[in-house]
């Protein structure tokens, strides 16, 4: 685990290194089309939905791997295998969407092939090993990263999205800290041009994103908690 922090740690230093020497060459020039706020409110949507994704595959891990003892086939991982791999796929594209030029796109997908799906061969492999029967099976059954709409229609949200409060609360930081810098990033030309109140007022779109992020976090955390009631019971 530390491993893969410090190579992403490096992998996001040169590339904030390279957006602070050529913001021109990277980041998209405001012009206040409606395009581009269509790509900032997908950008954001991505970010928000990826970071569900993401938090509701750690914390299901954490509470039923037993300590990497189990494999787990519920929540998110029966929709797809790496979940967590698929929320940061998705936030990486919703700051792309929400404040680089569109070339970056192709050069975020190459990264991300690069640097997760060979770590995901690593991973299989080593869960081959330990798990040599029910592993192929669950291979068989589920895909590796983004996961088939039928089996996503055919079950209830809160079955393969599960969301409990305490998960996010040990996440709030990082979350915060990107949904800030990807804001302060995508909003200083607009505010430069605009001023603050042209901002805000143009931006109603982002705010009612975040409140909808918000009841949904809610939702679902209600959901997972009645569920549970009635498991017990």
């Amino acid at each position: 685990m530390k491993k893969r922090l410090k190579v992403n740690g490096v992998i996001m230093g040169f590339a904030a290194l390279a957006i602070a020497f050529f913001p021109r060459f990277f980041l998209r020039v405001y012009s206040g089309s409606i395009q581009e706020d269509i790509l900032e409110a997908l950008g954001f949507a991505f970010i928000l939905l990826g970071q569900i994704i993401r938090v509701s595959a750690r914390g299901y891990k954490a509470e039923h791997s037993q300590d990497s003892r189990a494999l787990i086939q519920g929540g998110p991982y029966q929709v797809v295998r790496n979940p967590m791999y698929l929320g940061i796929f998705l936030i990486g594209l919703g700051v792309v969407l929400a404040v680089f030029r569109w070339w970056a796109i192709m050069v975020f997908v190459a990264v991300f092939i690069i640097r997760y799906i060979l770590l995901i061969y690593k991973e299989e492999k080593k869960l081959f090993a330990i798990f040599p029967q029910a592993y192929p099976e669950y291979c068989r059954k589920v895909p590796r990263i983004f996961p088939a709409i039928s089996s996503i229609i055919k079950l209830d949200i809160i079955e393969y999205l599960p969301i409990k409060i305490i998960w996010f609360k040990k996440e709030i930081g990082s979350i915060l800290t990107l949904l800030l810098l990807t804001l302060l990033v995508e909003s200083w030309q607009e505010i430069a041009k605009e001023g603050v109140w042209g901002y805000l007022q143009q931006s109603i779109w982002l705010f009612l994103t975040f409140i909808l992020f918000i009841i949904l976090i809610f939702f679902l955390s209600y959901r997972t908690s009645k569920q549970n009631e009635n498991s017990a019971n």
